[in-house]
Formats: structure tokens, sequence, C-alpha cells
């Protein structure tokens, strides 16, 4: 707890008592006397607070913190060199101990700073007339952005940082001012530091952006700096930057056509035995297929048919058609027999919507001769078929379907693109790999 401060009234009435020397409104200063009537009472059995009563302090002036510790002040004293320690050696009683008499080092180290001084103001005053000078000679009015430069510069020079108020009055100019232009330097200098850092992640960023000609987002760009370029930027860095440089990746966007083949009665609707238990760390489990519509050219039509792996996200199988017949989906499954890198696992099910494709007789019969088990989603619910419907929303975002002039072309750009995607493309899901290394990554692991 702090002392009190004394008021000017309770000064006046504090100096009135003859055993003080002196008061401020911080410190009291005692007489050598009262300090040692103050041992011999307190040696009686005494009590501080009642001492000082007794010789005509009011204590709730003084306070009785400070009573109690100018008592301990004064008893250690005592301990310590008998009455002689009670003495007060101070020239003058200020309640400040005297100052320090300076050493023959201390003494050339003010001296040194003055002579630097000195320089700097001459020096300082010098710039000051020579940059002031107007083409024909005559004196103009130096702005203050420019004295403050000059004396920054004098100060770095000589090193006298702790000269700037004296400096400032030099040139005639305000200490606030000089601080304020001086950290508005400093922080225009950070910030053309940090662009000179940005436009250097800038290039690093736009390398995995364009990564074999697909646009990407920060996620994406993040994986294929550490995947294909070795380098590890934070993801808020790379949206920083993104943002900072308006580099834009795709927005996906629904598609509203969904169109069929009408059914008949032969179709058949199988029970969804998959439930949306997508991820089964098993390659070659849990198989999804799909039919979509792509508009490419100019009005032009095709339709894509894929059965991806539910585990790994790996496309297995496509087939691209400009006809929506039932070999669109057929001909897709013969496509995931002959591919070398499929192995089917045990109990494995393929899963589908309850599109007549997938009801057609031709198709279940296919399926059971390729030893799988169907599964179809409930009527209208696109949830338990989501991985296969946001793959078609990726691809038709990334890949440059639109550009595409003939049915040869597309199927030219879907295939790239499939290549892309099974290798290069990696996945914040797949902990952060390709579906080809999380595919073998799982195989490993088993």
């Amino acid at each position: 707890m702090s002392k009190k401060i004394f008021t000017e009234k309770e000064m006046n009435q504090l100096k009135r008592n003859s055993h003080i020397k002196s008061v401020s409104a911080k410190s009291i200063t005692y007489t050598d006397e009262f300090k040692r009537i103050f041992i011999v009472e307190y040696e009686k059995g005494k009590f501080p607070r009642q001492i000082f009563e007794e010789y005509g302090f009011d204590v709730d002036v003084i306070g009785l913190q400070r009573v109690k510790s100018s008592a301990e002040r004064w008893l250690n004293a005592y301990r310590e060199n008998g009455l002689l320690g009670l003495h007060d050696s101070r020239t003058e009683n200020t309640g400040r101990p005297r100052e320090k008499e300076l050493t023959l080092e201390e003494k050339y180290a003010r001296l040194e700073a003055q002579n630097n001084l000195l320089k700097a103001e001459n020096e300082l005053l010098k710039k000051i007339r020579i940059a002031g000078k107007g083409a024909e000679g005559k004196p103009v009015v130096l702005p203050p952005g420019q004295k403050y430069m000059l004396i920054r510069s004098v100060i770095e020079k000589y090193q006298l940082k702790h000269m700037v108020r004296y400096l400032c009055e030099v040139a005639s100019v305000s200490r606030s001012g000089y601080y304020n232009n001086y950290f508005s330097a400093k922080s225009q200098e950070q910030r053309k530091k940090k662009d000179q850092k940005d436009e250097i992640a800038k290039e690093i960023i736009l390398k995995a952006f364009h990564f074999k000609g697909r646009k990407k987002g920060a996620r994406q760009i993040k994986m294929t700096l550490a995947g294909q370029f070795q380098v590890v930027f934070n993801l808020k860095r790379i949206r920083r930057i993104m943002k900072k440089f308006a580099i834009i990746c795709p927005i996906r966007k629904a598609n509203p056509y969904r169109r069929m083949m009408k059914a008949t009665q032969e179709h058949r609707v199988v029970p969804n035995l998959l439930n949306r238990k997508f991820k089964q760390n098993i390659p070659g489990k849990v198989l999804l297929t799909d039919i979509t519509y792509l508009y490419y050219g100019k009005g032009q039509k095709a339709y894509l048919s894929t059965i991806k792996d539910g585990s790994t996200n790996e496309i297995l199988a496509y087939h691209v058609s400009d006809r929506i017949t039932m070999d669109l989906a057929t001909d897709t499954l013969l496509k995931l027999k002959k591919n070398r890198n499929f192995k089917r696992a045990k109990d494995a099910m393929i899963h589908s919507d309850q599109g007549t494709h997938y009801t057609h007789p031709d198709f279940q019969k296919l399926v059971k001769k390729l030893t799988l088990c169907q599964s179809m989603s409930r009527r209208g619910n696109c949830w338990d078929n989501a991985p296969q419907e946001s793959f078609f929303g990726h691809f038709k975002d990334e890949a440059s379907i639109k550009k595409c002039t003939s049915l040869e072309e597309l199927k030219r750009e879907i295939k790239h693109y499939m290549t892309y995607y099974n290798h290069y493309r990696y996945q914040w899901n797949l902990k952060k790999m390709t579906p080809v290394q999380y595919r073998d990554h799982l195989l490993r692991a088993a």
C-alpha cells in the first residue's frame, strides 16, 4: 500500500511541530533529537503510535504506515550503529540522497558526448542552410519532413539516441513530429520489404496454381507446393497472397439438369446396403457410380459415366458417349474389369442411384457376373451417393469442357483430367495425398 500524499493544509500543520525538520507532499524529515527520544521511549515499552501522539503528532494526518516504517528504520539503524546511526548526514534534508560524485571515466564520457552533440548541431545547421537555398541563392523554408530526415541521419552517425529533444529544438521542429515521421518511415520500409517477400511468394504460388494446367484453391495449392515443389507455406499466407494479387480459383456451381431413361416393369430397385459408409479404408471395397451431362462447344451435349473408389477417391473406370444408352453404364463396368490396377476386395459393392441404367436387367446381370454386390440410394436422396456427386462438381469446375469443339477433343480433355485427378490432385481428406498415393498407402498399411 502506498503512503498518503499530504495536502497543503496538512503540510502547514506538520511544520508547526518542533520535532520536524522539513516536510513535502510525500515525505517528512524528523529531527535527530526526536529519533533519540523515540528510541528511549520505545525501550520503556511504549508503542510507536503512542510515542508519536505524546510528542504532538497527529497519527491520522501522518498515516499509521509511515509511523511504522519510520520506527522500523530507526530501530534498525540504532541496533547497527547506536545513536550515531540516527544522525542525518545529508547536507540538505530534501528526502533524496546526495548526488554521486562522477568518476574520471564518467566525466570523460560526458565531455565526449557533449563534443559529439556540438558537432551534430553544427552539421545539422550546415545541412539545413545548404538544403534551404533556392535556385537563385535565396533562402527558402525547409519542410519539417526534410528536417526530420536530417536529424535522423545525424543521430545515426554520432550515436546520439538520447539527444532527440535537443536536436529538435536546434532545428525548430517538434519532438512528437520527429517520432511520428520516424515510425512512419520505418513502417513504410517494413511494408516495402513485406511487398518484396509477397512478390516472391506469389510467383511460387502461381506455379502450383497453374500446375498441370488446372487452377486450384488455397488448400490444393498448399498440398501441391508440398508434394510437387517441396515448399511448405502456411494456409493463411496462401489465402492472403491470393486475395492480395487477385488469384481466383473457379467456384463450383450446381448442375440443375437431371434426366434419365424411362424405366419399364423389368427394372428392379435394390436396397441401400451401403448406408453412406463410403470410407472403409479398403481399396476396391466400395465402388460408386453415376452419369452426368457435359455441355461443350456450341450447344453440344455428351455424357460421362464413372466408377469411383469410395475409400481412395480414385476414378477406376469411365466412359464418354454422345448418347445416353445402356452401353454408357455397361461399358464403364467392362472397363473396370480391364483395369489392371483394380483389385476387387472381399464383399465388394457397387453403389448407384435408382436411375434406369442401374435398375436395368442387363446392368444387374453384369454386376453379378463380376461378383459384385449391388446397392442403391434412396429415391430422391443425392446424399446417399454424395462423394460421386462431389467429384462431378470438381470435374466440371476444373476441366476445360466448354472450350472443346468436338467429341474427340472432349474425350482427350477428359482423359488428361482423369490422369491429373488420380495422380496429381492432392486431397485434404486423404492425408494430403493424391488418390493413387492414398491407395498405395492403404495397401501398405493392410
